[in-house]
């Protein structure tokens, strides 16, 4: 009990400070407008108090105070039907569709570069320097022109987000891959020749099991950027719907609030589809630890 409590402590003390500072900035931000509304109202000196909780509950602040963006995410989670536009759930569904498909193309894609990169020098040398220019090119300026190109020649819906997202999660699965099928160290491999093993024995019992380490750190950090894809992609095909699209609109009409519970929505999404990428990799080690 004393150690949970001692794990927990300080990551409590942390949120509370994090929650004090933001509750304060939400005074110091909204401040300005609302002396400006009390004015026009004809409100003379009201109590600090007061006016503390006039800041904190403004239909359009510039900083919401956390209640607010809380209340924001369970109304339009629990208090909205699911199939409503309107309702945080089914804009979430939509993203997290394309950041699974997206996620699942670019480690499919990553991971069949990365063992061709390994068993090629000649890839190595051609292909690693373009994969790493690539992401030099900003995710803005990718994702209208995939959306747009090829909703051109009549390929709409999640495909064009998916490969948004492609092609933000393959670059960490590649790189890791390389390094993770490239770990197992000479006298290893030695080890393999001297078995007589063939590359695809070499390949299956040494190298694949030397990777899954850093395999799944790379899918950790691939998942998470590739819902970063999807809801910018989002913001290119306003009629798909997602939380990219639900940014944007509150963004138009001054909804803050909105924008900052569909961030916190967003937020949430990524650290579940973490946990449960750490969640396969718990299980695997096992599998893999009884195998041994």
């Amino acid at each position: 009990m004393a150690d949970y409590f001692g794990r927990v402590l300080p990551i409590l003390t942390i949120v509370l400070a994090l929650l004090v500072f933001w509750y304060g900035a939400a005074i110091f931000m909204n401040a300005p407008a609302q002396e400006r509304a009390n004015l026009r109202a004809g409100l003379g000196e009201i109590p600090f108090s007061e006016f503390v909780a006039q800041t904190w509950a403004q239909d359009k602040p510039i900083l919401p105070a956390p209640h607010q963006v809380v209340a924001e995410v369970l109304s339009a989670s629990f208090g909205i039907e699911p199939t409503n536009k309107r309702s945080l759930v089914y804009h979430a569904w939509i993203t997290l569709s394309t950041t699974l498909l997206g996620f699942g193309l670019g480690t499919v894609l990553g991971i069949a570069l990365a063992v061709f990169i390994t068993h090629n020098d000649a890839a190595d040398r051609s292909l690693m320097p373009w994969i790493i220019a690539s992401q030099t090119i900003p995710i803005l300026a990718v994702a209208p022109m995939v959306v747009v190109g090829l909703g051109a020649v009549g390929l709409t819906g999640l495909i064009p987000k998916a490969l948004t997202s492609m092609y933000l999660s393959f670059f960490p699965v590649v790189v890791g891959m390389v390094k993770g099928l490239r770990s197992p160290e000479s006298i290893q491999l030695d080890l393999m020749r001297t078995y007589d093993a063939n590359p695809w024995q070499v390949f299956w019992k040494l190298r694949w099991p030397a990777s899954m380490p850093i395999l799944f750190a790379s899918m950790k950090v691939g998942i998470a950027i590739s819902l970063i894809g999807a809801v910018v992609a989002e913001l290119s095909n306003v009629a798909g719907g997602g939380l990219g699209v639900r940014l944007l609109n509150g963004s138009i009409y001054g909804q803050t609030i909105q924008i900052w519970a569909a961030l916190f929505f967003a937020a949430a999404l990524a650290a579940v589809l973490v946990m449960i990428v750490g969640a396969a990799e718990r299980g695997i080690n096992r599998r893999m630890g009884e195998m041994a």
